[in-house]
């Protein structure tokens, strides 16, 4: 990123001469020269969700819109559609991520609880050829539309579920989606005339809905010099402002501007979603001032990092909320930026961030979905349409390019059998040639090798793992734990304690841990189940010579893991090592060092 050449150094391969006992097995580079288009294949997952709720309704309708913007934007997306349909090599495009590369995995998805999972994100990928016959698109506006209409109370509010009462925040969604597709200029004539009828009877609702908040705070006697903007009204006053052009009503003139005039007032005391919307809402409105304020200190508490781009650290952790939500919010950081910033290099570290969550996440929501798809693919500089020539050289043994890459998302694979690895293949450059070179691309490297279990050192990943070994001994003063060091003398009937300690510098789905164990001893706990402790999820499933721990989803932070296990024979003994690997993501990978145990009679 930001650059068109780059070197690595993979170590542990460069050194891998200096172990006798050590066997290659293969070594293998992947590389997508543009993963933008991973956020196209996530398209059609809106239009297939199967719930006719008012907000999945109005997403299909939008997925329809969205996707003829994008396919009517270049005639080279069409030709790559076509191109994944047509079958060969590029129809591996439409594969889930959970079942490419499953010889990289230290897991068969057969294995995991995740097959479900995979099949699904499979069956939506491969829709992604329905999802741009132009013909259907037409017609599927139609339809969708029509049930949107149906979905419209007489007051002009959106129930939830047809024949529910009226609900602000899904009203409030659905007219901001529609500003959404007027501002992408993705609306012809037929759209315009179809939608805005809806939008006109939807805008006096939603101002009296503002004017009864305003009410309340005066029959209430509330301090209106204090902060009382709410996520609701925030949310009204960025919808708004996509319809500036239509008047608001003479009786909620008052309350628009008093929490217009809050909006300038108490920006800072809200999130950082919130604070992009209102940012826009103002900018929208002629307010020169207070935006760019907004914009500056949102930049001045920005995470900046090559790899990952630009981002805030509340989106690490997210939340229960949809003003949360990590993804929605990060879209909401581009939409600002390109809106009122309009510096390239900066929208283009926002969506990298963006697009670097789905290289270890499946979006499961449409509204994440559309929220990222709408941020990604038409929000700054054009990425889908970039091409670029990639060579790796692997020492000055082999040079591999993408001559044979993927339609859209330029993907190639090589492997290196065994008997041609080379150790000196660790120094290895990457070199990106082309117009936009300088745009966000990745890949991995996988060494595959055979070695005794306790001469395995520790791996330095985004993924970090630690393993100790503690013996339980009881004492005056309770329990004590003693470290077992490498080689430390155990005896028949020793409790055991295992501690893992995790550490995950990104958000990630679909993770597997599998802790090995010694022939010499047996768990105290045997029964598979699912567990939670701190915030974190999990499966554990005990095997013969492993436990195996299943992360549907791994937030980023550090986890703590114990288990207790009995010796109960003796001799001299490996104990293994403790792998990790996000499925989704396989080159994130990572394993702690062996220990060796020596138990006597």
């Amino acid at each position: 990123r930001n650059t068109t050449e780059k070197s690595f150094k993979f170590t542990k391969l460069l050194n891998s001469e200096n172990s006798p006992t050590l066997s290659q097995h293969a070594f293998t580079l992947e590389y997508s020269t543009n993963p933008a288009w991973y956020a196209v294949q996530a398209l059609p997952y809106l239009m297939e969700y199967p719930y006719e709720c008012a907000e999945q309704t109005f997403n299909r309708y939008y997925a329809n819109v969205l996707a003829a913007k994008v396919a009517n934007s270049t005639p080279k997306i069409k030709a790559v559609f076509e191109k994944w349909m047509a079958g060969g090599k590029d129809s591996a495009a439409l594969v889930s991520n959970l079942q490419k590369n499953e010889e990289l995995k230290a897991v068969l998805l057969e294995e995991t609880p995740w097959v479900l999972a995979a099949e699904n994100e499979a069956e939506q990928k491969k829709n992604i050829g329905i999802l741009f016959n132009m013909v259907r698109l037409a017609k599927e506006k139609t339809k969708q539309l029509a049930k949107l209409k149906e979905m419209q109370s007489s007051n002009g509010g959106f129930t939830w579920f047809r024949g529910g009462p009226d609900n602000r925040y899904m009203t409030q969604y659905i007219i901001t989606g529609i500003g959404h597709l007027m501002q992408l200029g993705a609306l012809d004539a037929n759209d315009k005339a179809a939608l805005m009828p809806i939008a006109k009877k939807a805008l006096p609702y939603l101002d009296a809905r503002i004017k009864e908040d305003y009410d309340y705070l005066i029959r209430k006697k509330v301090k209106l010099d204090q902060n009382n903007l709410s996520h609701t009204v925030i949310q009204y006053l960025y919808m708004r402002s996509f319809f500036t052009s239509e008047d608001i009503a003479n009786a909620t003139t008052t309350a628009y501007k008093y929490y217009y005039g809050q909006a300038q007032k108490y920006w800072l005391q809200n999130s950082k979603y919130d604070q992009g919307m209102i940012a826009l809402a103002l900018h929208r409105t002629k307010d020169a001032v207070t935006p760019k304020g907004i914009i500056a200190s949102l930049r001045d508490n920005a995470i900046y990092n090559e790899e990952m781009g630009m981002y805030w650290k509340e989106f690490s952790t997210g939340g229960y909320y949809w003003y949360q939500a990590p993804i929605e919010s990060q879209a909401m950081m581009i939409e600002a930026f390109a809106e009122i910033d309009k510096k390239p290099e900066t929208i283009n570290d926002l969506k990298t961030w963006l697009l670097k969550q789905k290289q270890t996440q499946n979006w499961k929501t449409t509204k994440a979905t559309a929220e990222a798809c709408y941020a990604l693919l038409l929000q700054g500089s054009d990425w889908l349409g970039e091409e670029k020539k990639v060579e790796i050289k692997l020492g000055n043994l082999m040079t591999v390019t993408n001559a044979n890459a993927e339609a859209g998302t330029g993907y190639f694979k090589e492997t290196i059998p065994g008997d041609k690895v080379d150790p000196s293949m660790g120094n290895i450059t990457v070199k990106v040639t082309g117009k936009t070179a300088q745009s966000t691309s990745w890949g991995a490297a996988y060494w595959q090798y055979f070695e005794d279990l306790d001469k395995i050192t520790f791996a330095a990943t985004p993924l970090n793992l630690e393993k100790k070994l503690f013996t339980e001994n009881l004492t005056d003063n309770g329990v004590e734990l003693r470290e077992i060091k490498d080689g430390a003398k155990l005896k028949v009937g020793d409790k055991v304690k295992v501690r893992i300690v995790l550490s995950v510098d990104r958000d990630m789905e679909y993770v597997h841990m599998k802790d090995m164990r010694a022939s010499c001893m047996e768990p105290v706990n045997v029964i598979s189940s699912y567990k939670y402790q701190d915030g974190l999820g999990y499966y554990e499933s005990t095997k013969d010579a492993s436990t195996n721990f299943f992360f549907g989803w791994l937030a980023k932070g550090k986890y703590v893991f114990e288990y207790s296990m009995f010796v109960t024979h003796s001799g001299d003994f490996s104990n293994g090592i403790t792998t990790i690997q996000c499925m989704y993501a396989p080159e994130f990978t990572s394993h702690s060092e062996g220990v060796r145990v020596v138990v006597n009679d």
